[in-house]
């Protein structure tokens, strides 16, 4: 796709400079006026065709260059498809039905069992409810609503004495509070929940560097270090709390909850490097990263997310954000977007470091991509349209003369990237694993065995599947999807998704109410792990709901999605921000 793009480039190129040449010769060959006058309208007539030229005036028709990965053979389309919406509804209502019927106010549920789980043995804490609270409200489950509404105001509890991920508890329930807050109407019981939860969140910044623990005991307020990374928190979970602090913030005048998660960018662009590129890794006591693999997958991925959505959360108006996303973006291209070898796939790789017999730092670089990965492809393309673009308002589908040379090869890298996605669906099921691997060269794969482009690492014929090769009801492809159908209109992007869905309907639905996990995508009939995460509800079946539905609802100007896909308007800042 790209070689096609810049043939296309090319020739536009060379049919600009040849029709402007032929207007000269044109005008020297017919005139009967001394060579001198000849030479000089030759000169003016050129001058003024460079001029409109430049500023792609349409008085000489001058054609815009294709935007590559926009194709021109088909006509944008942003009205809802109804029947698939509808579908999609259908599924979500599968799903809690069955979650409200056998563990309503628990944290989990297991739909082959019949039960529910929750985090801690302290109790629960509305991971699933909350999660899936706005949800309904953009599908119109107004009574589905009502009674989580009702569980939240009565039961829903955070006095409990058990250890709570940090970076969970915040995208998920304190995310959904606020969301349900402003697509309710600004219902108080949102807001007062929202609140109580993020003064006892609080807490875990109390260290030397400002960076949070990876911990929270709610009853008593208390950070707590997460013995398992020796003390270390995840660079995702670190820097992917802003757009929850920060809303609560603007919402209640209270700044500390802007200035903690602020300070913690602020820490982390001190210690960054160069190329923009993060280890997964970070000490919050001397708030330094730490020699650790660097990637886009787990404990690494919303990092770089939330550097493009905290800028446009503020309406664009911080830009460090956006000299942070630039950076970062241009180290990604540099150092770990790569190509397959059969097909080309485009994907991104992962480097690991390792010290060499010298004892010096060295990086191998590891041909693999977690699922988690294809939130970028959208990503891209709306980076491309924003922080990449040389106008405030980009057509749909854009045109290059609106976007910038970074900005265009943004946009072609998460095109291709959501491509080599959906080649990732190619299984039995039509269902994506956890994680796939891409050949290269030497790699010393049996090619009878090992497909020619892509494969799961330690899948064999008869034997247990791997980790790798499930599916756990990720979005991560369909988020993807959904932006790239609204920036360009293409139904290409509707198909997949369709096809996607279809999938999870065939293999994951479980009859009696719910949906759960397949251990192997390569095995048909499959094999259940009987879990439904709650982001199936929350992000999943959200974004293919909004894929099908008309592009006025949630509309990516007014709207940025946390990274448990919970939408938050877009809004000006009312106290100095941006490291000020």
């Amino acid at each position: 796709m790209e070689e096609l793009g810049v043939r296309q480039r090319k020739k536009a190129a060379t049919t600009d400079f040849t029709n402007g040449h032929d207007t000269g010769s044109e005008a020297k060959s017919g005139s009967a006026f001394p060579k001198v006058y000849i030479l000089l309208a030759a000169v003016l007539a050129l001058a003024l065709y460079n001029f409109l030229a430049l500023v792609k005036s349409p008085l000489l028709g001058a054609p815009t260059r294709h935007l590559p990965g926009v194709p021109t053979h088909y006509v944008p389309t942003f009205t809802a498809d109804e029947a698939k919406r509808d579908a999609v509804v259908e599924a979500f209502k599968h799903a809690w039905l069955a979650y409200e019927r056998d563990a309503m106010g628990d944290d989990e549920y297991h739909p082959i069992a019949h039960t529910g789980s929750n985090l801690t043995e302290a109790g629960a804490i509305g991971y699933t409810v909350v999660d899936s609270i706005d949800t309904m409200i953009i599908m119109g489950l107004e009574d589905e609503y009502q009674r989580a509404r009702a569980w939240v105001a009565d039961k829903l509890s955070f006095e409990r004495d058990g250890n709570f991920n940090t970076f969970e508890i915040t995208i998920r329930v304190l995310g959904g509070l606020l969301s349900a807050y402003h697509l309710s109407g600004d219902d108080p019981v949102f807001l007062e929940k929202a609140q109580e939860l993020g003064s006892r969140i609080l807490p875990v910044f109390e260290t030397e560097s400002g960076l949070p623990l990876s911990l929270i005991n709610l009853a008593l307020r208390e950070g707590v270090p997460d013995r398992d990374t020796g003390g270390l928190i995840s660079t995702a979970e670190a820097s992917t709390l802003q757009l929850e602090f920060r809303y609560l913030a603007y919402l209640t005048d209270e700044d500390t909850y802007w200035e903690k998660a602020e300070n913690v960018m602020a820490v982390l662009r001190a210690s960054a490097m160069t190329s923009g590129l993060v280890p997964i890794f970070v000490d919050s006591k001397m708030g330094r990263y730490q020699t650790s693999p660097i990637r886009l997958g787990s404990r690494g991925d919303s990092y770089y997310e939330y550097l493009l959505k905290q800028y446009l959360q503020t309406n664009q108006t911080e830009l460090v954000y956006r000299e942070m996303y630039d950076t970062a973006m241009t180290g990604i291209q540099t150092h770990l977007v790569k190509r397959g070898l059969s097909s080309q796939l485009l994907y991104t790789a992962e480097l690991t470091p390792e010290r060499t017999q010298n004892g010096e730092l060295g990086w191998r670089l590891t041909p693999k991509q977690d699922h988690l990965v294809c939130f970028l492809g959208g990503s891209l393309m709306l980076g491309a349209t924003t922080s990449g673009a040389l106008t405030h308002n980009v057509s749909i589908p854009p045109s290059t003369d609106e976007l910038t040379s970074q900005g265009e090869r943004d946009w072609l890298t998460g095109v291709e990237l959501i491509d080599t996605c959906m080649a990732t669906h190619d299984t039995q099921t039509g269902l994506a694993p956890e994680i796939a691997h891409f050949r290269i060269l030497g790699d010393g794969m049996d090619d009878s065995a090992v497909p020619a482009d892509w494969y799961i690492k330690g899948a064999r014929p008869n034997a247990p599947p791997p980790f790798d090769a499930r599916y756990i009801l990720r979005p991560e492809t369909v988020e993807s999807l959904f932006i790239a159908f609204r920036l360009t209109g293409d139904p290409k992007y509707r198909d997949y998704g369709w096809a996607i869905f279809q999938a999870i309907e065939k293999h994951c639905r479980i009859p009696t109410g719910g949906y759960a996990s397949v251990i192997n995508v390569d095995q048909v009939p499959v094999e259940y792990d009987d879990k439904m995460e709650t982001f199936l509800m929350s992000e999943t079946l959200k974004y293919l709901y909004l894929l099908f539905a008309d592009s006025s609802v949630l509309p990516l100007n007014d709207y940025v999605f946390n990274t448990e896909a919970h939408p938050l308007p877009v809004f000006n800042p009312t106290i100095r921000t941006g490291f000020s």
